[in-house]
């Protein structure tokens, strides 16, 4: 399969017709679940998706080092190229390279505003104009709501789209009526897109918690796989 089929029959599809065309420039959108159902790897197949296109995307890991992130994307790329009989696939892969830059950060060591400042200077001083912004693991319980904003500010002055995963621990882990996690609550108004991952049987579903001025959980008709953690359709 060449790779402008394969970015076609991409279940991403499915994911940008839930919201409506996809996340969009200058927004912010944020996947929960409890520590380690998978939303790393669904980071990862997003933005792998983004670099098929040939769209640029900086990711941003506050609990791993960027050896095991570049593996996740390496490890994405197998299945996903194997799974598809994916044309060209070394090619391809040295091309997605290119689209990508990993960038590490202590949690709790380095405060939001000087992340993004990093983030604005690596964009301008090595010429890599991001699309998107993937921020892995940024722990909610050591931010503020104005951090929140200041994302929100960053993602529309670069005019790009930030995904946030966030692990939900304890109380903070339960959820409103409109499926809302109590973590998430008091920086809702600075997230645009909240997507919460769960298990249900052997499959991990996604599930849409908010969009836009929405809010109420909406089954998206997507899983993860629980041995590839690639998004498939449910």
């Amino acid at each position: 399969m060449v790779k402008e089929e394969l970015v076609k029959r991409s279940p991403l599809r499915i994911f940008e017709k839930t919201l409506h065309g996809g996340l969009g420039k200058g927004q912010i959108g944020v996947i929960t679940s409890k520590e380690g159902v998978g939303k790393t790897g669904c980071l990862v197949h997003i933005a792998m998706d983004k670099m098929l296109q040939g769209k640029h995307v900086v990711h941003v890991s506050f609990a791993r080092k960027p050896d095991n992130i570049l593996n996740w994307y390496e490890d994405i790329f197998k299945e996903i190229s194997a799974r598809r009989e994916l044309d060209n696939a070394l090619e391809v892969h040295d091309e997605l390279v290119h689209n990508r830059v990993v960038m590490s950060f202590p949690q709790g060591g380095v405060p939001v505003p000087s992340v993004l400042k990093s983030i604005e200077t690596m964009i301008a001083q090595a010429h890599f104009k991001a699309d998107a912004v993937i921020i892995d693991s940024l722990d909610f319980t050591q931010v503020s709501a104005d951090d929140l904003k200041a994302i929100h500010q960053f993602a529309a002055s670069v005019n790009l789209e930030v995904w946030i995963s966030v692990s939900l621990k304890g109380e903070g882990a339960l959820r409103d009526d409109a499926g809302i996690p109590q973590m998430v609550k008091p920086y809702l108004d600075e997230i645009d897109v909240l997507i919460d991952i769960r298990h249900e049987g052997d499959y991990i579903h996604l599930e849409l918690a908010k969009e836009r001025d929405h809010a109420g959980l909406k089954d998206m008709n997507l899983r993860l796989d629980p041995k590839t953690l690639l998004i498939a359709e449910a």
